[in-house]
């Protein structure tokens, strides 16, 4: 088991082969909307790249270091395109937006709760995580492990409907697996990219109800398709709902 936690610590081996022998929250949402992509190359994105840096900028900085920025005002310039090919990367962030995530950074560690939790006696970071529940492995990877809790960064455009994102992006879900993982409840700490609001949003045992029957969906579908003993073919899957 030990070696298998380090291995994961690895990002490369977390989110490659190895990892995938393991079902993850991530793998929630697809199996419940479109199954049919489960576990298919994910297109990268902008957003894949703001997230890491917001996490890396407070929990691994010098990764933060390494990456690319460019200073013009768009994507659609031959300045970018020159940068792309010149440095092997698929997508480089404008320096505009990393100063915004750098500004997200700054409140949320300039406040002192924030900061004492985060920079809290004894606590881990990137700690990686196997378990089996309701029958399956599963893995995760948690920001920050304390000696009492599991605390989770978030960024949202809108911290005031961030109760109502938290359910679409399957935040409960993740805090069922988590809290099941490392066995401490699990806490969002959230900042919002636009006003810099700060929240900090305990789940209630109806949220995490609500990710444990999630996860109990979801594994149902990855049985009917893709387990061992899957019976159904993937491409005779559709949505039958009533209205």
């Amino acid at each position: 088991m030990e070696a298998i936690i380090e291995t994961l610590r690895d990002d490369e081996q977390y989110y490659g082969k190895f990892g995938q022998q393991y079902l993850s929250n991530s793998d929630i949402g697809t199996l419940l909307s479109n199954p049919r992509n489960f576990r298919k190359p994910q297109a990268d994105n902008i957003n894949f790249h703001k997230g890491r840096y917001f996490h890396q900028l407070i929990l691994e900085p010098s990764k933060a270091e390494e990456t690319n920025f460019i200073e013009i005002g768009s994507r659609n310039t031959k300045a970018y395109k020159e940068m792309v090919l010149s440095t092997g990367k698929d997508i480089i962030m404008l320096e505009k937006e990393g100063q915004e995530i750098r500004d997200c950074v700054s409140a949320m560690m300039q406040n002192f709760s924030f900061f004492e939790g985060v920079r809290q006696e004894g606590s881990e970071y990137e700690v990686p995580a196997i378990k089996e529940i309701q029958g399956m492995m599963w893995k995760g990877k948690a920001d920050i492990v304390t000696p009492d809790k599991i605390i989770d960064l978030k960024s949202t455009s809108d911290i005031s409907k961030f109760k109502y994102s938290a359910r679409k992006y399957n935040y409960d879900s993740q805090c069922y697996i988590y809290q099941e993982l490392f066995g401490k409840p699990l806490v969002f700490y959230v900042v919002d990219k636009i006003t810099k609001m700060l929240g900090i949003y305990h789940p209630s045992a109806d949220f995490i109800e609500r990710g444990r029957n999630k996860v109990t969906d979801a594994i149902k579908i990855h049985q009917k398709f893709f387990g061992a003993d899957a019976q159904f073919d993937i491409n005779e899957y559709f949505i039958n709902e009533i209205l």
